[in-house]
């Protein structure tokens, strides 16, 4: 084999000469969604010391690193965002509960005098993961809300902004056309029904174009 040569010989020596080496210390576990394997994996928190390398023999400090998160499965590390992913198992919970805040809004702005909204606003529900579900117990939720207003409105942000932003496109629409269908039960959309499901589109990060075109689809297609 041919000795390297030039420029690249010489950065090849230098490195095997001089270097760097990380030493990584455990500062925190939990349970994270890994980019890397696409799934719910076990994550160690990471903070890091650098040393400058001398014959691969660590000889100076160059201060701290990171932190980062390492995958337990995969050994990869990952800046701490990527802990503000939620994991699956809180995904799924997070969009049982915005299921249900999004058909009770709906709920509250159409009233509950007509048993069609409240029979299919109960069947998405159940269909949303909340299986015992009844109809009895959402229409008294509904009833005693009172008028859609302010609190109302409040409890739509809080469930559906931590929500929204890790639900692709299609996730978002189907949720809003969820919602489109249970105002649609008892007839056309009443003003306070638009009114809600415009805040309900908001809170998904839908803009007014879109919110409108899936009002328009829902109401063709019911």
């Amino acid at each position: 084999m041919l000795p390297v040569r030039g420029r690249d010989g010489r950065a090849a020596r230098a490195a095997r000469i001089l270097g760097t080496r990380t030493t990584w210390t455990p500062a925190g576990d939990g349970e994270f969604f890994c980019p890397g394997c696409g799934g719910d994996r076990n994550y160690q928190r990471m903070t890091g010391h650098v040393r400058l390398t001398l014959l691969g023999v660590p000889v100076l400090s160059r201060g701290e690193t990171g932190p980062v998160v390492e995958c337990a499965a995969c050994q990869r590390h990952y800046g701490l965002d990527a802990l503000d992913h939620p994991t699956s198992r809180r995904l799924s919970a997070m969009l049982r509960d915005a299921v249900h805040t999004v058909a009770l809004a709906v709920l509250v702005a159409g009233g509950t005098a007509s048993r069609a909204p409240v029979a299919k606003a109960a069947a998405t529900v159940r269909a949303g993961g909340v299986e015992d579900c009844a109809e009895e117990e959402l229409a008294a939720l509904a009833d005693a809300a009172g008028p859609y207003g302010a609190g109302l409105a409040l409890e739509l942000h809080t469930t559906l902004d931590p929500l929204a932003p890790h639900l692709a496109s299609p996730g978002r629409e189907a949720l809003f056309l969820d919602a489109a269908r249970i105002a649609l039960a008892d007839g056309p959309y009443t003003p306070a029904e638009r009114g809600a499901l415009t805040a309900i589109g908001a809170a998904l990060l839908l803009d007014a174009g879109e919110t409108g075109r899936l009002l328009e689809e829902a109401r063709r297609r019911f």
